[in-house]
């Protein structure tokens, strides 16, 4: 009888259960006020609460057919509140306040409409910056529903064309879900799910291997493979999946809106991708397997809460289930998109104990809400109270470097598979005395194989100090080495009578950020640095006709700076 229940309970259906939907709140938001801020069926090619790499993708990414220069259109009435442009992020961005509380995002966009693109122009030459976030006046520019405000376009951490489209909160900036105001978005296909992981909820989340079972489907149903009974040595036990979400007519696979975990019918934990911080969208290491991704493996959203993660996106805390009972406990998982289509996977699992011993794990033992650190003679680690989501023993150890302009031992601490929220505090003492001068030109490198990052120091006395977001490798170098300009197409005493644009390229030895500056006849000019591929004039009213003089500056981190002077002719 028990095994019959079992097989009944270990399908993949694609269901419709009205009583699944009360576990969260109603939501009240307002229906079909916003528009589709393009002039296309929107075609989504991520959705709100998409899961990646340390953040959740705050809003919807519409395509524009692989194309650039679309136009766009303001959602709703209200006014352009600020107008944003940086190298990554956004790149080009709008936003639009209404007046029913919520304000509008556009963003990778190529070009704003013409009165705006103006106003930017000589707030931009004003503050002789390129990169700039501009907030303005209710009356400056209102605009109504469907009014064109820019053209989409490829700019910032955009990878292709599209438009990226957000609804925040007016009065505290938090990203709520387009989908979930009715936007003319056509989704009747529910979610899928592909894998299901087991944890040791007694032990660290990052100490551990969960047990991976696929998901083998079977005509229009799946099921566990293998086996039909789980079976777990831990006396709680949390569960984790691996699974997406795509729309009517769409390959592209999208970020689960919704997920409830039921123990024997009771609800026990569940999560929904309805309203997140940009505060908070690092937290979503504490809402995957961070581990298990870091180390190759596929994306799995925990439905447990990590101690130290709070104000967590999880409606009810916990997420464990007993089975020390040695009972047999039917699990269910409903999965759910903002447009209702539902999929549910129920299992079995109970506990076999085992008198296998438990691992014991080298390295200091750290705890969520504890201020703690580390020290040595040369080096010093600390963690703030915020800084760890579960408990975990974290090693050190330390080697010479062989690099000339490695001015430190290397410092290994802690692993990469172990996420951090707050910043990690790393101390260094340099090996032998450094002159001020040559004090100057250090700089913290963390890395972890060929990924690195560069941090300038603070000192006190013979100590360096800076702080980053992840473990690794940390040593001190110096750099003494100024950036490189390098012209692109033409040189100097050049006729760019018939050019349409000046660019160059700037390379440092260590690829630090860089700061630039341009002036043209002594005065500032403005270069476009998208992706911060290359500086970028396009000729304007700004050089006129006859001889000029154009002098571009560059300086790194470490205060190395490099100056050229070009001479041309318009």
């Amino acid at each position: 009888m028990i095994m019959k229940q079992v097989l009944l309970n270990t399908f993949l259906l694609i269901i419709y259960v009205p009583l699944f939907s009360q576990f969260f709140p109603a939501k009240n938001y307002p229906k079909k006020f916003f528009r589709n801020p393009l002039g296309i069926p929107i075609m989504l090619a991520a959705d709100f609460g998409e899961l990646r790499a340390n953040h959740y993708h705050m809003g919807l990414d519409i395509r524009t057919e692989a194309r650039e220069n679309l136009p766009v259109f303001a959602a709703a009435d209200g006014y352009i509140a600020r107008v944003k442009i940086e190298p990554f992020g956004f790149g080009q961005a709008i936003y639009i306040n209404h007046p029913n509380g919520y304000t509008t995002l556009y963003a990778h966009l190529n070009s704003f409409y013409p009165a705006l693109a103006e106003y930017i122009k000589q707030q931009q030459y004003k503050l002789e910056s390129w990169k700039i976030s501009v907030d303005l006046t209710p009356g400056m520019f209102p605009v109504k529903k469907g009014d064109l405000i820019a053209f989409s376009g490829n700019t910032g951490g955009s990878e292709g064309p599209h438009l990226h489209f957000e609804i925040r909160r007016t009065a505290d900036d938090v990203n709520l879900n387009p989908l979930l105001f009715e936007l003319p978005v056509k989704d009747n296909v529910p979610p899928v799910i592909r894998m299901l992981a087991v944890y040791d909820l007694n032990k660290s989340v990052y100490e551990q291997t969960p047990q991976i079972i696929p998901i083998k489907k079977e005509g229009k149903s799946s099921s566990l493979h293998p086996p039909l009974v789980l079976t777990s040595s831990a006396s709680k036990i949390g569960f984790a999946f691996n699974g997406f979400d795509t729309q009517s007519g769409s390959r592209n696979p999208n970020g689960i809106f919704e997920a409830i975990l039921y123990d024997n019918e009771k609800p026990v934990t569940g999560f929904q991708m309805d309203n997140i911080s940009y505060t908070s969208t690092r937290n979503i290491n504490a809402h995957i397997d961070y581990k298990t991704k870091a180390n190759g493996g596929p994306y799995l959203q925990q439905l447990f809460e990590l101690p130290g993660y709070k104000q967590s996106i999880y409606r009810m805390p916990g997420g464990a289930i007993d089975i020390s009972d040695g009972l047999i406990h039917v699990v269910r998982i409903v999965v759910k998109d903002a447009s209702d289509n539902t999929s549910s996977f129920q299992f079995s699992v109970k506990q076999k104990k085992s008198k296998a011993p438990g691992a014991i794990f080298p390295g200091k033992l750290f705890y969520p809400f504890m201020l703690d650190g580390y020290e040595t003679d040369d080096c010093a680690f600390y963690l703030g109270e915020r800084s760890l989501y579960d408990s975990v023993h974290i090693q050190y150890s330390h080697s010479p470097s062989s690099l000339p302009n490695v001015v430190s031992m290397v410092h290994s601490i802690g692993a990469p598979y172990i996420p951090i929220q707050d910043s990690l505090l790393v101390r260094i003492k340099p090996i032998g005395n450094l002159t001020p001068a040559k004090k100057g030109k250090v700089l913290m490198q963390r890395f972890v194989r060929s990924k690195t990052e560069l941090q300038k120091v603070q000192w006190l006395g013979d100590w360096a100090s800076a702080k980053f977001r992840d473990f690794g490798n940390f040593q001190l170098v110096t750099d003494e080495v100024p950036p490189a300009i390098i012209s692109v197409g033409f040189s100097n005493g050049a006729n760019l009578s018939k050019a349409s644009q000046i660019a160059f390229i700037v390379k440092d030895n260590l690829g630090e950020s860089i700061s630039f500056r341009a002036e043209l006849d002594g005065k500032w000019l403005r270069f476009t640095n998208d992706k911060e591929k290359a500086f970028i004039y396009k000729f304007d009213e700004k050089c006129g006709a006859g001889e000029h003089q154009l002098k571009i500056t560059a300086e790194d981190m470490a205060g190395n700076s490099s100056s050229q002077i070009f001479k041309f002719t318009r």
